[in-house]
């Protein structure tokens, strides 16, 4: 069987004592970047580049730096054995390729001025910008546009941990330690005997393990008051509905939206249009919609069909920023909705 040994990170100082076992004992090895930094440390293995796509033995040794490793094995080499097992291969792959991103982030730190001045306060309104975005690639269904936008963010948070890691509070590993350790706590159901049928079962084990842990706090812990007036309105219900204070029914909750909606009718004001909107975060919460992302997507579509309207009305030769309301509904309700 074809074998795919990974040879650690991509420097000659981590490579795995058990790779070089294997591949002193081999006639020939098929070296991926036979000029990357690996190569010296291979200098008593006989090597020949290895080449994509090309015929190989059926005991044929392919060695490469675990990221290139685990790709060769995914994407090339399916059915190959992979030293260590893919399992294990395929987290040394992602483990170096975020090492080579704390790694720009340190050199960022150091030789660009920009990031050079940079705070935790100061990042922060681009850590949100970037969250946001990550959630306008997901409502496009791009794949690539949500692969590229979980990497800005991602970056984000390494770059965040190396600030508070500077002012000696931790790093990337503690946090990665530390969160890790948290959910496997609040996952009793997955790490420990504690029994959950469906997700609402799981919800209701994540908060009861999270009001013993805060028991301290009151209901509403760990409600940051800078979060958007939906999420904070979403959160605040949820903490409320974790002892029991919430509606039982999507019935429940309707009649309570139609009521505030009566209120606002009769007595405009910026108090009943909350009460609308906090109730209609209620209605959200009932069919299990998280109502930004609902909002989100009905933006969007507002948009797009604001946008057809005016494209409808030039080929008319019409101007539609220069058409009276009535005109443009008429060319809105024209476009239809798609």
């Amino acid at each position: 069987m074809i074998r795919i040994v990974g040879l650690g990170p991509g420097d000659v100082a981590s490579i795995p004592a058990s790779a070089l076992e294997v591949l002193r004992s081999a006639d020939m090895v098929l070296l991926h970047d036979p000029s990357g930094s690996c190569a010296p440390g291979l200098a008593d293995v006989a090597t020949v580049p290895y080449v994509a796509g090309g015929d190989l033995a059926p005991d044929a040794i392919v060695a490469a730096a675990d990221p290139d490793a685990y790709r060769i094995a995914t994407d090339d080499l399916v059915s190959a054995q992979t030293i260590p097992d893919r399992a294990r291969l395929r987290q040394r792959a992602i483990g170096a390729q975020v090492a080579r991103l704390v790694e720009v982030g340190e050199r960022l730190r150091r030789d660009c001025p920009w990031d050079r001045v940079q705070t935790v306060a100061s990042i922060v309104p681009y850590t949100i910008e970037e969250a946001f975005e990550v959630a306008d690639a997901v409502e496009s269904g791009d794949p690539l546009k949500q692969l590229d936008e979980i990497g800005d963010l991602l970056f984000q948070s390494v770059f965040l941990a190396q600030l508070l890691e500077e002012e000696q509070l931790g790093d990337l590993g503690t946090i990665a330690r530390d969160q890790a350790d948290k959910l496997i706590h609040r996952h009793p159901h997955v790490y420990g005997e504690v029994a959950a049928g469906d997700a609402a079962e799981v919800l209701d084990l994540w908060e009861a393990t999270k009001r013993a842990e805060r028991a301290d706090q009151g209901i509403f812990h760990d409600l940051p008051p800078g979060l958007p007036a939906l999420a904070f309105a979403t959160k605040a219900q949820k903490r409320a509905g974790s002892i029991g204070f919430s509606f039982t029914s999507i019935d429940d909750a309707l009649a309570a939206l139609r009521e505030e909606l009566d209120e606002l009718t009769e007595a405009p004001s910026p108090d009943e249009l909350g009460d609308v909107l906090f109730a209609a975060v209620a209605v959200a919460r009932q069919l299990a919609v998280d109502p930004e992302v609902a909002l989100r997507a009905t933006a969007q579509r507002f948009r797009r069909r604001v946008e057809r309207a005016a494209e409808a009305a030039a080929a008319s030769g019409e101007q539609f920023a220069n058409l009276d309301p009535a005109a443009q509904l008429r060319w809105y309700e024209s476009v239809g909705r798609q």
